[in-house]
């Protein structure tokens, strides 16, 4: 008891008498506006600047992980008080605010941790295309600031058909020489980027950056190789395919700039010579494709590929000169020789016998470039 009593006179002593204290050079105590702790209890010395002896004693339980609360200037006094310390200067201090650190890992570094311990194992792939769910809702985990060490996963279990994990981590503890541990049970799986359709579209339709949506979809859906939202755009579809169907590189192909029973311009071009006709398409091609038509005045069929939108080039045709945009006529030769005139009429007439159509066709025909004159 007499030591007791000793030990708050002493506290009183250093306090109560602000004024002398200064003068014999000692500070006064004073009243902090802000406050941080990082315990889960407020001492007196976090409240006061030069608290002395009287430093340690607790005087309130800390706020939560990772907040702050405040507290009344005359509440503190009171409290302080009643643990025998009087005499704290406050100035103008209105109230007392106590934040309390901790260290606070978000949802989504929490994923990664999960992520990173399971890449390239169980047979999954990159962390990046892993996507964690756990089994409680997880925004963000607060612990206390002394937790300074790096997530460090000691045990691993996963099960590759449902995608279960149990993951167990351990984290440093500067205030405790044994770690802090953790553990985390939910669902883990591989993902790839895909475009997916926003809308039922048909197989004649071209698709807009409006008909696609970029979304994360489990890899066991996408069976090949996942298409990417540029590369469909301007595409078509294989097939009618409805909203939400990711698209593979399988589903689409190149735009048709040739449709079945369309009229299309037929273009027969050798050297010293370029012949334009009416045709009729008698089968569907993107740019490239080899199609046949029907030239509508010989009534001839012929194969040639497709060179533009509603034009098809006979096949025979010579590649080393550019071929010109079609001419919106029956025919066009750009030099008039024997031979080119001849090439003409057996485009244009209708021949008497397979055997005329067969000496007729492109391929077969040799005609001398021009001499210039």
């Amino acid at each position: 008891m007499l030591r007791t009593t000793l030990a708050t006179i002493s506290i009183l002593a250093a306090l109560a008498l602000p004024a002398q204290a200064a003068d014999d050079g000692i500070a006064a105590p004073t009243l902090r506006a802000s406050v941080t702790v990082t315990s889960d209890v407020v001492r007196v010395g976090d409240l006061i600047d030069n608290a002395g002896s009287a430093a340690l004693i607790p005087v309130y339980r800390s706020p939560d992980l990772g907040t702050t609360g405040a507290l009344p200037v005359a509440q503190v006094l009171s409290v302080l008080r009643a643990k025998q310390v009087i005499g704290v200067m406050t100035g103008d201090i209105k109230e007392v605010s106590v934040t309390r650190l901790a260290r606070t890992f978000a949802n989504k570094d929490l994923e990664l941790a999960v992520a990173s311990a399971l890449e390239r194992r169980f047979g999954l792939g990159d962390a990046a295309n892993i996507t964690v769910t756990f089994d409680r809702g997880v925004s963000e985990l607060r612990l206390d600031a002394s937790n300074t060490g790096a997530l460090q996963p000691v045990a691993t279990r996963y099960d590759a058909r449902s995608g279960r994990f149990d993951l167990s981590f351990e984290i440093a503890n500067d205030n405790n020489p044994a770690p802090t541990k953790l553990r985390f049970t939910g669902t883990a799986i591989e993902t790839v980027e895909v475009a997916v359709l926003t809308r039922d579209i048909e197989r004649a339709e071209l698709l807009k950056a409006s008909d696609l949506a970029l979304e994360r979809r489990p890899k066991a859906e996408v069976i090949g190789e996942p298409a990417s939202r540029d590369r469909t755009v301007g595409m078509q579809l294989r097939r009618p395919m409805r909203a939400g169907t990711p698209i593979r590189v399988a589903d689409i192909v190149k735009p048709d700039f040739v449709q079945r029973d369309q009229n299309v311009t037929i273009i027969y071009q050798v050297p010293g010579l370029y012949l334009t006709t009416r045709g009729k398409a008698i089968e569907s091609g993107a740019e490239g494709d080899t199609v046949s038509v029907l030239n509508l005045q010989s009534k001839r069929t012929l194969t040639g590929v497709v060179t533009g939108r509603g034009q098809v080039t006979v096949q025979g045709a010579s590649q080393s000169a550019p071929v010109a945009p079609a001419v919106e006529q029956t025919s066009s030769l750009q030099r008039e020789t024997p031979a080119a005139a001849a090439l003409a009429q057996s485009l244009i007439q209708t021949p008497a016998s397979p055997a005329q159509i067969a000496q007729a066709q492109i391929p077969q025909v040799q005609v001398s470039p021009a001499k210039s004159e």
